[in-house]
């Protein structure tokens, strides 16, 4: 049996490092699913495990996905924001992001660039925070840092990502004009 695991367990840390940034560029654009935080030095592990560990709870993520639901189903940012505040991981990028984009969408700029700065703290590729903070600076008028942002995209998804399409989409728009997304 010891034999067995000797030759199993290489090959599966193997399989699991190859497929890592497969999974990793998946989360970066952001889902109903959220990732689990990158490895960072600077903490310890226990932070590491204690902030891993509750974004994989099913719980969790079950109110994490009703939240999703009530802001691109229902339009619902006010009841999204509690439900979200809720989980008491505002912390972690896919909960930030969403948190960011309410108050965005309900026209809070202030909160909504604390929560995408947030988020990118968290996860500095994380694609749709990318893509919704480039929609925040073009509705403040800033179109150089929209451009930034789209670079940005272009460089961890790719230019033909949904997420670079969208904030290209709306850097072509004039100056001014009402953005749809």
């Amino acid at each position: 049996m010891r034999k067995l695991s000797m030759l199993l367990v290489p090959g599966l840390v193997s399989m699991a490092l190859a497929a890592g940034p497969v999974l990793t560029s998946a989360y970066a654009a952001g889902s109903d699913d959220p990732s689990s935080p990158p490895k960072s030095d600077s903490s310890t592990k226990k932070e590491k495990k204690k902030k891993s560990s509750s974004v994989s709870d099913p719980k969790f993520l079950a109110a994490y996905r009703t939240a999703y639901t009530t802001i691109y189903d229902k339009n619902d940012y006010t009841g999204a924001i509690g439900q979200l505040k809720q989980l008491k991981r505002d912390d972690v990028a896919d909960v930030a992001n969403l948190i960011g984009y309410s108050y965005r969408k309900l026209g809070d700029y202030q909160s909504s660039k604390v929560y995408y700065e947030i988020a990118l703290k968290d996860d500095p590729n994380h694609v749709r925070t990318w893509q919704y903070y480039g929609l925040w600076q073009l509705e403040q008028g800033n179109r150089e840092q929209a451009q930034y942002h789209l670079n940005k995209i272009a460089m961890l998804a790719g230019t033909d990502s949904s997420e670079y399409r969208s904030l290209a989409a709306a850097l072509d728009k004039p100056t001014g004009a009402t953005l749809v997304y």
